[in-house]
């Protein structure tokens, strides 16, 4: 499983860091950062879930408020 995190478009509500740790405050940007993770495209950042942590990566994708967050599974995007 993997996640993306579309870094443009989070308006910083920080409701991803509140359900997995895999996402952490950046306040000076007023964003959040995905731990971690690889700059795919410039502002696009990817990184693979562990498996102990799939539950709440998909949480922390359904709770984004601009769905800036995806989760992929199989080359397929399943949240949202």
């Amino acid at each position: 499983m993997r996640v993306e995190f579309d870094r443009e478009t989070c308006i910083g509500m920080f409701q991803c860091v509140a359900e997995w740790e895999g996402f952490e405050r950046d306040e000076d940007a007023g964003k959040a950062v995905l731990v971690d993770s690889e700059e795919e495209e410039p502002g696009k950042f990817v990184r693979e879930v562990p498996d102990d942590a799939e539950l709440d990566a998909k949480f922390a994708a359904r709770v984004c408020p601009v769905d800036a967050i995806t989760i992929h599974e199989d080359g397929e995007q399943i949240v949202p």
